[in-house]
């Protein structure tokens, strides 16, 4: 049946609310297939939010094709697991292109092997020469490495080349492309310029991070650059970092981003789960109580429900009271003798020693059985040396009172040992133990100066730095 005029008129109205036609193709060579399907989408943190399929094709290709209209940005290629992408490109302009790949999912000539995508072109030709870049500068730090004085100068003077011609490229070629979305992230994402005659570089890169970053720009949180730009930030930058220099740089990053509740929200689901209950990372949990009494009791993350404040509301008042700085809560407990007597118990606090490890165990733990045995041997080499800093209270974290007393005797164990169910409070409360072992160092005054577990060899090496930060 042929269509009327007004039907065609109809029909023009509403293609834009259908889409434009697109079709991407990626041919990729047979023997890297390694799915029948692949997938579309956009890079959500660490992950991707898919938006499209394909399946491969006769001729070594998949091809993804319908009506829509794409938004402008970076997405990515993956498989069904989705661990990782295989392959970002852009979609700028031009929503019908195909991209040639190679066996190890690059783009070897991009004005060849991309046809019909000029932004794409102009991305994998900055990515090539950025790769090649990278491959002159490790070639040049293994010359480098040469114990022939004259081979390492060429090397340094060859590095210095190679840096001040990437500068030059780099910012001649991101201005040349400047109209294409890409190069309009990569100069937003590439990091301050630290200025050569700045006395401490680190300390101004850290203050200059996040210059140039746009947070009112949404399509951010879609892209592989902000998560990687935050991930590195936190994670990389600040892993080694005092509390209290993590919390004054985070507060500086959300000054910027300001009233934004969904950039806010962004970065928060990002970071909190790592600072929540961190087993390994020094102060961490001390980071993430702070971030909840900063912004979340204060009504500064708008999305979080009523149960979830409170829920964290509880976890900050529980996490408190065994961060580092917090005043020790002072445990009686009964020895193997297990006396009923509370007058018969031993205090947590009361040795003549200057510091304190309480050390809860389990002897059906492995790793405590470990940790235990070398804990044991630098207990006995500084009692015999007599230089014996420290008492350790080892509370057994174990129900079974007999078994626990057992491997006590066995394993002579010289600790000040304490376990079973007289004790006057819940130490797990207490002193946050939700697994064995778990390690608390209390000073002089009783205070928490470690929360986490160290190995035997780091224990006094720690409570030597300890005692030098005191005398600054």
């Amino acid at each position: 049946m042929k269509k009327t005029l007004l039907s065609l008129l109809l029909l023009s109205l509403l293609t834009p609310v259908f889409g434009q036609k697109y079709k991407m193709t990626f041919v990729v060579p047979k023997d890297k297939q390694n799915d029948s399907v692949l997938y579309m989408g956009q890079h959500y943190r660490d992950g991707f939010i898919t938006m499209d399929s394909a399946t491969v094709g006769k001729d070594d290709s998949y091809t993804f094709s319908g009506r829509r209209k794409w938004e402008t940005g970076i997405y990515a290629l993956y498989g069904k697991e989705a661990k990782k992408s295989l392959l970002d490109f852009t979609i700028d302009g031009s929503q019908s292109f195909t991209i040639r790949l190679t066996p190890s999912w690059e783009v070897a000539d991009p004005q060849k092997d991309i046809v019909g995508s000029a932004a794409n072109q102009a991305m994998f030709t900055y990515i090539n020469r950025d790769k090649q870049a990278r491959k002159q500068a490790k070639d040049i730090e293994q010359r480098k490495k040469s114990i022939d004085a004259k081979v390492k100068e060429e090397a340094e003077q060859d590095m210095n080349k190679l840096i001040n011609e990437m500068r030059e490229y780099e910012a001649s070629f991101i201005k040349a492309n400047s109209k294409y979305r890409y190069f309009q992230l990569a100069k937003m994402f590439n990091g301050p310029d630290v200025p050569d005659d700045v006395a401490d570089k680190a300390l101004y890169y850290r203050q200059h991070y996040w210059d140039g970053v746009d947070f009112s720009d949404h399509s951010l949180v879609y892209t592989p650059d902000l998560f990687n730009k935050l991930n590195y930030y936190f994670f990389g930058l600040l892993y080694y970092s005092e509390t209290d220099t993590v919390t004054r740089y985070a507060d500086r990053l959300f000054e910027r981003i300001g009233n934004d509740s969904l950039m806010m929200r962004y970065v928060m689901d990002f970071i909190m789960p790592k600072y929540y209950r961190s087993t390994k990372n020094i102060g961490w949990d001390a980071t993430w109580c702070y971030l909840v009494r900063q912004y979340y009791l204060t009504g500064k993350c708008p999305w979080a429900s009523q149960s979830e404040l409170n829920n964290k509301q509880q976890s900050v008042e529980f996490l408190e009271q065994s961060l580092i700085g917090a005043i020790g809560k002072e445990l009686y407990m009964a020895d193997t003798n297990q006396s009923p007597d509370p007058k018969d118990w031993i205090s947590s606090h009361r040795f003549p020693q200057k510091y304190v490890i309480l050390w809860f165990w389990d002897p059906d733990c492995h790793h405590c059985q470990e940790q235990t045995a070398t804990l044991k041997t630098l207990y006995d080499s500084l009692s015999a040396t007599g230089n014996k800093v420290f008492e350790v209270y080892a509370v057994g974290y174990e129900a079974d009172v007999a078994k626990w007393k057992k491997y006590v005797r066995e394993h002579e164990l010289p600790f000040v040992n304490v376990g079973g169910p007289n004790v006057n409070i819940d130490y797990q409360v207490a002193y946050n133990v939700h697994g064995a072992p778990t390690m608390i160092i209390l000073n002089e005054e009783r205070r928490i100066i470690m929360n986490k577990v160290l190995a035997t060899k780091e224990i006094l090496p720690f409570l030597k730095r300890y005692e030098e930060s005191r005398k600054k």
